[in-house]
């Protein structure tokens, strides 16, 4: 499959001007590409753990329109037939009628206005982010793309994870990822049931099994994580019958609140303050007596509200731990 891709270079201030107004000539939904940082909200709701950090912020942005070519190489927008430079050129007009709104002397909003066209293939997007993804150390964990292979001294140095975390869930080297697996050593044993609530990719929960844990189930809304737990397990050499992926919602859901049951040693979240602060009192009940609720992906000033809410449950709070910005809030059950 390939796409024709229409690039817009303009600024940050135009950016929604610019993606309403391609919508009047069928160019719906953009990539849009800038140096603006992530407010504290944004970096909770959709934390990304695979991307360097970018240049400074200097108010220019790229936008780029898609637009699939048929088998025989033509574009179709809305139903009729049209060329690259049918479309470049009706991008062209309404950058021009959007410059004819501004007032005589003020700044050109619109910046730069170039537009270009390249081909590209689902390819690009499916695989571009694993350029960004090398192996790295939690501890005396190496964690390594499933890609790649280990030297014969690294494999000495201590656990050796491969992951394939797919184009749906994280690396495991964001910080939040890294303050759980620490907090899961520490009350990890041979005869550990864990819980695993928004499994993803199955890190935490395979690496546990790894480590030494009993068993392990997980819970997720997203019908990805299944192969790609499947796909971590093979890659690790993790016996599948010990770990359980449970598809639905465990704050809300019967039927998977009856599933997963009760009794477990540890439960971990790594979810967002505003999930887990909702889903601590099901978690509470989940667990056996003296068993611990380890939660993180709460952001800086949000670990009071998680905290809180385990109070409330019947839990008592025995550690805030911290990684950047980052917090994990540890609680556990009563004996």
């Amino acid at each position: 499959m390939r796409w024709m891709r229409f690039r817009i270079r303009t600024t940050t201030e135009a950016e929604d001007i610019l993606v309403s107004s391609m919508q009047d000539i069928g160019l719906y939904g953009a990539q849009i590409e800038d140096h603006v940082p992530l407010t504290a909200a944004e970096k909770e709701q959709m934390f990304v753990d695979i991307l360097p950090e970018g240049p400074e912020d200097d108010g220019t942005a790229v936008l780029s329109f898609f637009v699939e070519e048929t088998e025989d190489g033509r574009l179709v927008i809305d139903g009729e037939e049209t060329t690259p430079d049918q479309v470049k050129a009706a991008i062209e007009e309404k950058i021009a009628e959007l410059r004819s709104y501004q007032e005589p002397g003020t700044p050109d909003v619109i910046g730069d206005g170039t537009v270009t066209i390249e081909e590209t293939e689902d390819v690009d997007w499916i695989n571009n982010w694993k350029q960004y993804f090398h192996q790295f150390r939690i501890d005396d964990i190496l964690v390594i793309p499933s890609w790649e292979t280990p030297e014969e001294d690294q494999k000495a140095d201590g656990l050796v994870f491969h992951i394939d975390p797919g184009t749906a869930f994280g690396t495991g080297m964001h910080e939040t990822t890294q303050l759980c697996i620490r907090q899961i050593r520490k009350y990890l044993t041979d005869s550990t049931r864990i819980l695993d609530v928004g499994t993803g990719s199955g890190i935490l929960a395979i690496l546990s099994l790894m480590l030494g844990a009993d068993s392990a189930v997980g819970t997720d809304l997203d019908p990805c994580a299944i192969p790609a737990v499947e796909q971590n397990l093979a890659s690790n050499h993790v016996d599948p019958a010990r770990f359980k992926v449970i598809l639905g919602n465990l704050i809300d859901d019967p039927k998977v609140q009856e599933e997963v049951g009760t009794g477990y040693d540890i439960v971990v979240a790594n979810i967002l303050a505003g999930v887990l602060v909702p889903l601590t009192p099901q978690a509470a009940k989940c667990l056996k007596p003296g068993g611990v609720f380890i939660t993180s992906g709460i952001i800086e000033g949000k670990e009071e509200s998680v905290a809180q809410a385990m109070q409330q449950a019947g839990l008592t709070v025995i550690g805030i731990y911290e990684q950047g910005e980052w917090r994990c809030v540890v609680g556990q059950a009563a004996d």
